[in-house]
């Protein structure tokens, strides 16, 4: 069984449970175009592939960013690793992942893939696209995400390529603005409720002035949330919602609103390390059980440790400023240089709510964090200094493996902290 279909049932049936969906978002090729791959700053354990780039005109590190080959090879590590439930992609990279090399076959990540492309998320370079209101369109169709042509053959219950796929709304509160985007949604569901195909909702904040003051976005997107899926029976509804974090009141309200609705929250732009750290945080404690992380993952200095890091907070082993420390210690372990200091990666930013993530001026907020800021070379010291002295910093039984029922929280996080340095370097 994959872990999402494992997750989703076991919290449909303990609503108690802390079971969370990670997914990584790496569907952006329908959204940026060449600089989707992200910076190469980080690349896979295979390293650099060939690129053909003319020398008088410009040099492979000049370029910046990655080609598909290395944002592939990323990919795969990530799905080998295993931490994430979802991994979202395009249309074309999951043809070439899923279907052709059946990478997800033998893995318990769930493929997925972009089931439609509204012009909210057309951020090319040069473009004016994002700055006009959404309107509904899609590349895709279902077939072709399910097995890599116009037409399925049916007759097997299953697919090669992905049964789960993402579709986004954006409501801007015009009516006729609005009317569009639901009849191409009510058109995609009656679609895939024929073809038995999945999918999660995600519903962006207005990506024009609609007359809505921030504050009172999460009662709007709320609101229209809940109207647009009542005339939805079961057998049409989405997996889960993908929706921006208003705050504590919004995801309660919603969360709380119907237990069989499950929300997720989207990861916006990158942002500092703590911005995402301590979003999936707060999210999850006032009612998210799903995360879809892109370009917060994708811009990482080390995109393993990141998920991994963001997989320790929902499971309530490490709190947010300790990851961002831990992160920092495995970067300067590593030799990785990080893109802020530890200082200014503990700040918490506001984060601009738009897909091409152009708002205004974020304002910086120090976190009140009542601990001393340790440096990422005093930290990766005491992360060490327990691998070597040889007196562990916690309970270990006679055989000397870590005693995990005699660990208070403290000792518990040094023995992660000492697990991932030796596992990242």
């Amino acid at each position: 069984m994959k872990s999402l279909d494992a997750k989703l049932a076991e919290i449909k049936a303990n609503p108690a449970s802390r079971a969370f969906i990670l997914a990584d978002a790496k569907d952006a090729d329908m959204a940026f175009g060449a600089r989707a791959p992200g910076p190469r700053s980080y690349l896979s354990l295979r390293g650099e592939r060939p690129a053909r780039f003319s020398p008088e005109i410009w040099t492979r590190a000049e370029y910046g960013y990655r080609n598909l080959p290395e944002f592939l090879d990323i990919i795969r590590e990530v799905v080998k690793q295993g931490m994430v439930d979802i991994m979202l992609m395009s249309a074309y990279v999951s043809e070439q992942l899923a279907i052709k090399e059946g990478l997800f076959r033998d893995s318990a990540v769930t493929p997925a893939a972009r089931a439609n492309d509204a012009t909210d998320v057309w951020a090319v370079r040069h473009g004016c696209y994002t700055r006009e209101p959404a309107q509904p369109f899609r590349s895709a169709t279902i077939d072709q995400i399910q097995c890599g042509k116009l037409e399925c053959d049916r007759s097997a219950e299953s697919f090669p390529g992905a049964n789960l796929g993402l579709y986004s709304v954006t409501f801007v509160n015009n009516l006729e603005q609005d009317r569009e985007t639901l009849l191409a949604f009510k058109e995609f569901r009656e679609e895939a409720e024929r073809k038995k195909f999945r999918y999660f909702l995600e519903v962006f904040d207005p990506n024009v002035p609609s007359g809505v003051s921030q504050e009172k976005l999460g009662e709007f997107i709320n609101d229209n949330i809940i109207r647009t899926l009542a005339g939805v029976p079961q057998s049409g509804r989405p997996v889960f919602l993908k929706i921006v974090y208003h705050g504590p009141r919004a995801m309660e309200e919603l969360a709380q609103y119907d237990p069989n609705l499950i929300v997720g929250i989207l990861g916006g732009s990158a942002g500092t390390t703590y911005d995402a750290f301590k979003l999936i945080h707060d999210a999850q404690k006032y009612g998210a059980r799903v995360a879809l992380f892109g370009r917060k993952i994708n811009n990482a200095e080390h995109q393993l440790a990141f998920i991994e890091m963001l997989r320790f907070i929902t499971e309530g082993k490490v709190s947010p400023e300790e990851a961002v420390r831990a992160y920092h210690g495995i970067l300067r372990a590593k030799g990785i240089k990080p893109r802020l200091s530890l200082e200014k990666d503990l700040e918490l930013t506001d984060q601009a709510m738009s897909y091409e993530g152009s708002g205004g001026t974020r304002n910086r907020i120090t976190i009140p964090s009542g601990l001393p800021v340790r440096t990422a070379r005093e930290e990766t010291a005491s992360i060490a200094q327990s691998a070597t002295n040889g007196t562990p910093n916690w309970p270990v039984m006679s055989n000397g493996r870590p005693d995990f029922e005699k660990m208070n929280s403290s000792q518990r996080r040094a023995y992660d902290q000492h697990r991932l340095a030796r596992k990242f370097l």
